[in-house]
Order: C-alpha cells, then sequence, then structure tokens
C-alpha cells in the first residue's frame, strides 16, 4: 500500500452568521503489519500536498550535484512488472484495509468507542467468511470503515482514488512529490501526472526527477514551493529540467502553462475618518497553491500605500491546502514561533512545525473568523492568536482539526484514515472545540494593539 498525505474541507454548517496526483507507483509486495510502517516512513519524507509539513530553503542558482549511483534500467523494470503482475486476494485486501486502521487510525476522531482489541474482533469476524468478489471485498471495508464513526475515514474506489492521487496544483499537470536523497537531502519526483496535461504532452514522464525551475535548481526545496514556482499565468511558458528515470538522459523541456489556480486573495486600503492612517484588508477564499505569493505581493503593496494596520479576514474560508496555511502563519511569525503542533498514534505524524525566518509583517493585525472558519483556516487564526500576533474578532470557528492521508491498496483502491489531529501552540484541540474569538464585534485598533500588548506581556512574564 501507498499512503498519500490528504486534508479534505469539512462539511460546513448550512447557515453563516458572517456579514480548500500522478498516480503513485505499485505498492511494494511487503508482509502486513511492514507495508504499512514502510509506506508511513516514506510519506513523512516524502509529504507533498495538504498535510504535508514541509519547509523550502532560498531561491538560488542551480547547483552542482554530486555523483548519484544508480540502478540497471532494465532490472528495474523487470521488478515492476513482476510488482504489476501481483494479484491480491479479497481476503487480502480486506485485511490491507483493516491493518492501516488498525495502525494508524485515531481513536479520538470517531463518535464510537475504538480500541485495538475491538478492531482485532472486528478482523476475526470478517475473515471467518470466504469473499467470493471484489465488489464484495470493497462492500465489506466501507461497512468496516463506516462502523469507525468518522465522517472523514472512508473507502476509495479504484477510480475515485485515480481521480484524487492526479491533483494538481503546479498549474502544468503534474504532482510532485519529495524522496530522500540518501544525503541528508531531498529530491523531487514526477509521482503524478495527467495524461495529455501540459507536462505530458511536453515530455514529463512518470518517475522523472525534476532539477530545476526556469534556471533554478530546486534540490532540497518543499513540493509546495517548487509548484508555486511552476504557477503562472495561463498560455505562459515554463522550462523545466527533468532527469528521466533512475539512470536516464537529463532534459530541458518548455511547458506552456494551461491550468492555473485562481487567486483567492482580495485586498483593499481603507482610509479612516479623521485619522491619517490607514487599514489594509485582505480576505482569503481558501488556502490554494498560489494563496501564499499572492498574499505576499498584497501585504507589500498594501505597505508601501501607507497601510499601518492589517485586516485578515477569514471568514468562510472552510480551508485547502494545510501547508499553504502554515506558509500564510509563517508570514506573522517570529522565527523559532510554534506555528501548530500535530498529534497522532504514529510517530511520523507527531510533529512540531515552528517558524524559520522572520516576519515579513509586523504591525498590528486582527483576523475575522467565523462558524465556517476551518481546517487550515483555523491553523491560521490560532497561530497568530497563540502568538500574541493577532486577535480574532467574530464568531466561535468551525472546529475541523483532523488529519487525513489517503492509502492506496493493492486493486488500486483506497481508504481516508483519520491519523492525526492539530493542536495550538497553547495545546488546544482544535477538532470538535473550534477556537473562541477575543472580540465579538471589531474593536478600536487602539483596544486590540492594548490587548496584544498584554498578551505578549504575560507571554514573557
Amino acid at each position: 500500500m501507498r499512503l498519500l498525505p490528504y486534508a479534505p474541507s469539512p462539511r460546513p454548517p448550512q447557515r453563516s452568521l458572517a456579514t480548500r496526483r500522478t498516480k503513485p507507483g505499485p505498492p511494494c509486495a511487503l508482509p502486513f503489519p511492514d507495508a504499512l510502517r514502510a509506506a508511513a516512513a516514506a510519506t513523512a519524507a516524502a509529504m507533498s500536498i495538504s498535510l504535508s509539513l514541509l519547509t523550502g530553503d532560498a531561491v538560488g542558482a542551480e547547483r552542482p550535484r554530486g555523483p548519484e549511483l544508480c540502478r540497471d534500467g532494465a532490472a528495474a523494470e523487470t521488478k515492476e512488472e513482476v510488482r504489476r503482475s501481483e494479484v491480491v486476494t479479497n481476503e487480502q485486501l480486506v485485511e490491507e484495509a483493516w491493518e492501516v486502521v488498525n495502525e494508524g487510525f485515531l481513536p479520538d476522531a470517531g463518535s464510537r468507542p475504538w480500541s485495538p482489541e475491538m478492531w482485532m474482533k472486528k478482523k476475526q469476524d470478517i475473515v471467518q467468511t470466504s469473499i467470493r468478489s471484489r465488489s464484495r471485498a470493497h462492500d465489506i471495508i466501507q461497512k468496516m470503515l463506516a462502523n469507525l464513526g468518522d465522517p472523514y475515514t472512508r473507502f476509495l474506489t479504484p477510480s475515485e482514488f485515480s481521480k484524487m492521487s492526479k491533483y494538481d496544483m503546479t498549474g502544468i499537470g503534474l504532482n510532485l512529490r519529495e524522496i530522500p536523497d540518501g544525503n541528508g537531502s531531498s529530491k523531487l519526483m514526477v509521482l503524478g501526472l495527467i495524461l495529455d496535461g501540459p507536462a505530458h504532452s511536453a515530455g514529463v514522464r512518470q518517475g522523472d526527477e525534476l532539477l530545476s525551475v526556469n534556471g533554478i535548481d530546486v534540490m532540497g526545496k518543499s513540493a509546495f514551493d517548487v509548484s508555486s514556482m511552476l504557477q503562472g499565468p495561463k498560455d505562459t511558458f515554463v522550462t523545466i529540467k527533468v532527469k528521466h528515470g533512475n539512470c536516464g538522459p537529463v532534459e530541458p523541456l518548455k511547458v506552456q502553462r494551461q491550468l492555473v489556480a485562481r487567486t483567492p486573495v482580495f485586498y483593499r486600503l481603507e482610509k479612516r475618518e479623521n485619522e491619517d492612517s490607514a487599514i489594509g484588508y485582505i480576505h482569503i477564499k481558501e488556502f490554494n497553491a498560489v494563496a501564499k505569493k499572492d498574499l505576499v505581493s498584497a501585504l507589500k503593496r498594501l505597505q508601501n500605500s501607507g497601510a499601518s494596520y492589517f485586516v485578515l479576514d477569514l471568514r468562510d474560508n472552510l480551508g485547502g491546502l494545510v501547508q499553504a496555511g502554515i506558509e500564510t502563519a509563517k508570514l506573522f511569525l517570529n522565527k523559532g514561533d510554534t506555528v501548530i503542533y500535530t498529534a497522532g498514534r504514529d510517530r511520523q505524524v507527531q510533529n512540531t512545525i515552528v517558524a524559520e525566518r522572520e516576519p515579513l509583517v509586523t504591525t498590528p493585525l486582527m483576523v475575522l473568523v467565523n462558524n465556517r472558519t476551518a481546517s487550515a483556516s483555523e491553523i491560521v487564526a490560532s497561530a497568530l492568536h497563540d502568538n500574541c500576533k493577532a486577535v480574532l474578532v467574530g464568531e466561535k470557528t468551525f472546529g475541523k482539526g483532523l488529519i487525513q492521508s489517503v492509502f492506496e491498496l493493492h486493486d488500486g483502491s483506497g481508504i481516508v484514515v483519520t491519523v492525526g489531529k492539530y493542536v495550538t501552540p497553547n495545546h488546544k484541540d482544535i477538532n470538535g472545540n473550534g477556537i473562541e474569538p477575543d472580540y465579538r464585534r471589531i474593536p478600536d485598533f487602539n483596544e486590540a494593539t492594548e490587548y496584544l500588548s498584554r498578551c505578549r506581556s504575560k507571554e514573557l512574564s
């Protein structure tokens, strides 16, 4: 089985009180639970989209790369064919799905009691019967997952998994994942490719390594940052350099962008009556691949136009790419500040995410939230609030703080499993609780500034 990171948007309440990969390679033939552990370990080092907790270094020119050992292409191809020809029985498929839950499911995610002992009894009940068809195996997996009482843990048919695994955030039809290079760094591999998409038409193939974008070396950079580098206006071109396969040739390719993420960032400068100061108002509708880049541009333009304060509007923002939310929060935090904690049964899920650089903006900040502020938006809101960088104004947030991972099963189907949760810098569980605002109505900025000053004093004492 192979694990993919994922963070779906929650199902929001219907009422608002307010004024969101190329198919992975074949599964490894490993016994349970070793296969799961191997997949989890690989993913922790190679997470790429919404659950990924990645960092990127500064942009620089291409760097010379050290010598690399290559496996024999023919031998690797033969092993690939052997894996593809493997047949899994219906019983083994159900057991594989059972094992994924047994190894990583977060017990407090579901509405029903769960324990390894109870789950073992479920397995014993299942394996006593013969499963005569693949569709019956899929039905059993669906019912087994539904028994957990977690709306986010669910089964994906092969077609549903294929669509999800080909999710594109680059704008040229490919999906990247970080793979450890054995030297303490990482390289970016093409593990998702939309057939007949821009990259595929230009000559990129699944399994290629991406070396550079517009002459900038991407070695050691995060998949998230490089995906943003690939983005651009529709019909413009981006030049990439790829290495085909493990030992293939290096080839520069010119790719025409045909798909582009729309900006979720809208901003304006508001002048206050009888005052010289101005407010920079920024509304982020969702966190997608271009959210951070466009937010940086908005902040700089508003600062240059004289903004003394900023209002960040996250109302009705259901989330999107978690990594985009994390990168957004870092723009306002001091170096070393905690963005979010992740907790789960598996050590690979347990992590502390911190800001690596000094903030882009240090002026007072107000964040607007409501009951449709969820997931990645709640990460941003809690990070800025708990680090005394912003006051929260509005309503209690939605309370979606669970982490899902997507596992590919041996027949090409998959399951989405809740494996962890987000905990705020002040160690509060977001899921099911939401985040309470500091003010219900917008306060005077002097009052908000005093509140933040008291917050910092208490933090330092």
